[in-house]
């Protein structure tokens, strides 16, 4: 009796779910690989955030993972975190293919749009992932393709964070059917994608401010955006609270569109301790809105 009450008990323990102690890195193959980082706290059923960052141009894939640090957040949080790889150029360099302006210079015309939402539906199959709850986050070209992902695919993504990345020059080339909170975050002696706007080439992009104007006027918010307080501490090598927030209000879609300037900060700022949490926050105070 006693030996086959032990055998049901170790039955039941084998087919119970055991909790993780630890971030549990997944790589799923294919020709364009990616790694998905499950938090200690995900729970089957329960639906999670999902957030996919983006590397900029010429970066290896695990830049993302290394830069944003988003890891401790993101397991405090229960937020399952992507980090995918851009395609290889003529120069061997990963881009991806975002806007006219970054960084396809080869014409080439791989998918980034389909890849990314393969992403959502592979992850999404294997996890419980909350489908108002995706973000996407870029640095530079990683930051146009997050603005085409929420001008082309509006309808699966609650918001985006670009760091010195831009949207469209041209304002009709976006049309969302769908509400997308945007957070632009951009460097005011930014040397490379300019915050004034300017050109990569023959490629025009809009300014910073330009850019959330844009999607001020989108999401239907007020005329113009008002500056809020508190200020934010978003680049380590600068000191004080260098960030200012410019936010539109009264947003009728539900939707958000504001602009954090790192006065003085560069194309890529040396992240502060408080980058990752300030830009979490941000997103997950933004879930998906439908109207």
């Amino acid at each position: 009796m006693i030996r086959a009450r032990l055998s049901i008990l170790l039955l039941l323990i084998s087919i119970l779910p055991i909790s993780q102690a630890q971030a549990t890195d997944v790589v799923y193959p294919g020709e364009r690989p990616f790694t998905l980082v499950v938090p200690t706290k995900y729970e089957a059923g329960t639906p999670a955030p999902l957030i996919i960052a983006l590397h900029g141009y010429t970066a290896e894939n695990p830049y993302a993972e290394s830069y944003f640090e988003l890891g401790k957040v993101a397991d405090e949080k229960g937020i399952l975190t992507v980090y995918p790889r851009g395609s290889k150029d003529s120069n061997g360099y990963l881009f991806w293919n975002a806007t006219p302006a970054c960084c396809n210079f080869d014409s080439s015309t791989v998918d980034d749009e389909a890849y990314l939402l393969s992403i959502i539906d592979s992850v999404s199959k294997d996890y419980s992932v909350d489908p108002a709850r995706v973000y996407l986050m870029g640095h530079s070209n990683g930051g146009f393709m997050a603005h085409r992902m929420a001008c082309n695919q509006s309808d699966r993504i609650a918001a985006i964070v670009s760091l010195a990345g831009a949207t469209y020059s041209n304002p009709k080339s976006c049309k969302p059917t769908s509400p997308v909170s945007v957070l632009q975050i951009h460097g005011t002696i930014d040397a490379v994608i300019t915050y004034t706007g300017g050109y990569l080439f023959s490629s025009a992009y809009p300014s910073a401010r330009k850019t959330i104007d844009l999607w001020g006027k989108l999401n239907e918010c007020g005329k113009k955006p008002y500056r809020v307080l508190p200020r934010l501490d978003l680049d380590s090598k600068l000191s004080g609270l260098e960030t200012t927030v410019l936010r539109y209000k009264g947003c009728k879609t539900g939707a958000n569109s504001e602009l954090w300037t790192i006065n003085k900060g560069r194309h890529s700022p040396e992240l502060s301790a408080t980058f990752a949490k300030s830009v979490v926050d941000y997103l997950l105070t933004h879930p998906k809105k439908r109207v």
